[in-house]
């Protein structure tokens, strides 16, 4: 394992203090935790958005905690959720008196703590919580289930956006989730990875792809994906990833919709504008206009090589609140 990294058991703790440190004008931590990160600009009146998640993903989620986006978010270990306490001990931090939503992806262990938190800040602390569990991964499963069984990935970054910028219109707490529900119902991703990523407290891979291979529609944290087969051109895999996304996403011709490209951590920017490319002239053969782009890293899974793709359809509404102003550590839009 070749890291930049003092004591494997203080990797997260060090991460997170060298954040405040860079950051310290927009982001704080109550609780006397760090793991319990909240914002410097509460705003009276105005519905508060957690999120919360294991690291390893940085800018993914605490990078989205500022003006315009989150309010709060509680972090937990690489690939681990955090505490309900420390859910908690956010949820009470941000609550500016209209209630706390909570935005996180679908896994088990997020699930059950932050059902746990929810419960807790409505009997102990008469907060009103409402959640919305994004699972935006069309490569984890597919969509004729009562209930979405898919992954969350790099697509919740837009619900963030959306969800944020309702909030900051001083949406009510029923109004900012059906927003947020309504930009995870309209958001697909898929992802492609070329390497594993090693666990520093493991320190090995947890897995092995072939230096010729590459795994279409593997997960964040090395979740098996839909196929392991020779690595392909650029132009070859972006249509093979699209082709996945817009067949599970309804639309039609003349329909605007958000791409974001998402580096897993590895991937230069050079590699993601050549994707880029291919993805515009797909996106045009199938009659869809492209409102804005994303490229860089949103949503990554330590050092490991791939990328994804999400795409968001919009209405008038989304596109609006897509186009409107953020400011958060790794997220800046005028």
């Amino acid at each position: 394992m070749k890291k930049i990294i003092n004591e494997p058991v203080d990797y997260v703790k060090e991460m997170l203090e060298g954040l405040y440190i860079a950051h310290k004008d927009q982001i704080t931590y109550t609780n006397d935790d760090v793991h319990c990160l909240i914002t410097t600009n509460k705003k009276d009146g105005k519905v508060g958005i957690a999120t919360g998640g294991g690291s390893g993903h940085l800018p993914l989620f605490l990078g989205y905690v500022g003006d315009g986006m989150l309010d709060g978010c509680s972090v937990g270990d690489v690939f681990q959720s955090p505490s309900a306490e420390q859910m908690l001990e956010v949820t009470k931090a941000i609550d500016a008196g209209a209630g706390v939503l909570y935005i996180y992806g679908n896994y088990n262990g997020d699930i059950f703590n932050f059902d746990m938190a929810a419960e807790m800040a409505d009997m102990e602390e008469d907060i009103k919580v409402e959640s919305v569990v994004a699972g935006d991964d069309v490569a984890s499963a597919d969509d004729t289930a009562a209930t979405n069984t898919r992954r969350g990935v790099a697509g919740i970054v837009l619900v963030y956006k959306c969800a944020g910028a309702a909030a900051d219109k001083m949406m009510n707490l029923d109004e900012v989730k059906r927003v947020a529900e309504k930009a995870a119902g309209n958001v697909r991703t898929m992802g492609v990875a070329l390497t594993p990523c090693i666990v520093p407290r493991v320190g090995k891979a947890g897995f092995s792809i072939a230096e010729d291979e590459m795994e279409i529609g593997m997960g964040i944290h090395g979740e098996k994906g839909i196929r392991t087969g020779k690595l392909a051109k650029a132009d070859e895999i972006v249509d093979e990833v699209l082709e996945k996304i817009l067949g599970d996403l309804p639309h039609a011709k003349g329909d605007e919709v958000v791409v974001l490209v998402n580096g897993l951590g590895a991937t230069s920017l050079d590699e993601q504008y050549i994707v880029t490319r291919r993805i515009n002239q797909h996106l045009a053969e199938k009659g869809l206009a492209v409102h804005k782009y994303y490229v860089g890293e949103y949503a990554t899974a330590l050092e490991m090589a791939g990328f994804s793709i999400s795409v968001l359809k919009l209405d008038d509404e989304l596109k609006q609140l897509i186009d409107a102003p953020a400011n958060t550590p790794f997220f800046k839009q005028i």
